[in-house]
C-alpha cells in the first residue's frame, strides 16, 4: 500500500461508464481510518494501473489478463447501438445486429465488446475511443454499438439509443492484481458481494488467540458416592433389601394369617 502509515490510503481504479458510487459510500462508512482514492482511467490505463501497483483494484470491464489478475464479474450490461433522434432505428423499440446491415458501424480502439462478426459496414478508419466515436454519430458519418452505461455517459440531446438484442455484452468486474491479494482488497470485496459488516468471509483468518481451558467439575471424593447410594454392585442390592423390609433371603415361608386351631 501506498500512503505514509499514518494515512493509509486504497486505490480504485474504474473505467468510463462505471459508477462506484454506493461500494465507496460503504467503504467510508466502514472504513473511516483508511482513505479511499478513485482513479479513472481508460480500460488499457486501468490494466496498467492494476499491473503497476499504481492501483490497488479496479472496476474494469472483461475480460482482462487472468493469468496475472484475479477478477470477480459484478453485473452484465445491456448492449445499445446509439443513432442520431431522426434515424429509423429510434422509431422501434429494440433491433438486431443484422437490421444494421446497411449502416456504416463504427469501431472505436477502446470497444470492450467480444465481437465475431462486426455488424453493418465498417467506417475508413477506427475512432481511438468511444467519445470520439459519439462525435462521428452525431455528425451522421455512423452508428456506434455500445454498452448502455456509456450511451448514458456520452448522452446528448440530437442522439438516443435502442437495444441490440443479439449483440455481444459487456460484464464489468472488480479485479486486482492476485499477487496482491491484501486484507484491504478482501475488505472491498465483501462490500461489492454485499457482505455485512460483521462477516470475515474472505478475510485471511486471524492468528487464534489462547482461550481459557473450560473448567472442569470437581469429582466427588472416593466413598461418597457409595456411602450416598448405598453402595455399588452388590453393596446397592443389601441397601434395596434392608429399605423394603426384606430379610435378603430368597425362597423364604410364605407369610399370612395363623391358622384357627380346632
Amino acid at each position: 500500500m501506498t500512503g505514509s502509515e499514518d494515512s493509509p490510503a486504497f486505490r480504485l481504479a474504474y473505467v468510463p461508464g462505471v459508477i462506484p458510487a454506493k461500494w465507496v459510500r460503504i467503504w467510508n462508512e466502514r472504513r473511516t481510518d483508511v482513505r479511499l482514492t478513485l482513479l479513472q482511467a481508460s480500460p488499457a490505463e486501468a490494466h496498467d494501473l492494476l499491473l503497476s501497483g499504481d492501483a490497488d483494484a479496479g472496476l474494469v470491464r472483461l475480460p482482462v489478463d487472468r493469468t496475472v489478475l484475479s477478477a470477480i464479474p459484478l453485473y452484465t450490461e445491456t448492449t445499445v447501438v446509439v443513432v442520431p433522434r431522426d434515424h429509423v432505428v429510434a422509431a422501434v423499440d429494440e433491433i438486431t445486429a443484422e437490421d444494421l446491415a446497411d449502416d456504416i458501424v463504427l469501431h472505436p480502439l477502446d470497444d470492450t465488446l467480444a465481437w465475431e462478426n462486426l455488424p453493418g459496414r465498417p467506417a475508413l478508419e477506427r475512432p481511438a475511443t468511444t467519445e470520439d466515436a459519439i462525435e462521428l454519430v452525431a455528425a451522421g458519418i455512423g452508428v456506434l454499438v455500445v454498452p448502455q452505461s456509456l450511451a448514458r455517459l456520452h448522452h446528448r440531446k440530437d442522439l438516443t439509443y435502442r437495444p441490440v438484442t443479439d449483440a455481444p455484452e459487456s460484464q464489468v468486474a472488480l479485479s486486482w492484481p492476485e499477487a496482491r491479494t491484501t486484507d484491504l482488497v478482501e475488505d472491498f470485496i465483501g462490500i461489492v458481494r454485499g457482505r455485512t459488516v460483521n462477516s470475515s468471509r474472505g478475510r485471511r483468518e486471524e492468528p487464534k488467540t489462547d482461550q481459557p481451558k473450560p473448567k472442569k467439575r470437581p469429582q466427588p471424593p472416593a466413598g461418597r458416592s457409595a456411602a450416598r447410594g448405598g453402595g455399588a454392585g452388590k453393596g446397592g442390592a443389601a441397601g434395596k433389601s434392608a429399605r423394603s423390609g426384606g430379610s435378603g433371603r430368597t425362597g423364604g415361608a410364605r407369610q399370612g394369617k395363623p391358622r384357627r386351631k380346632s
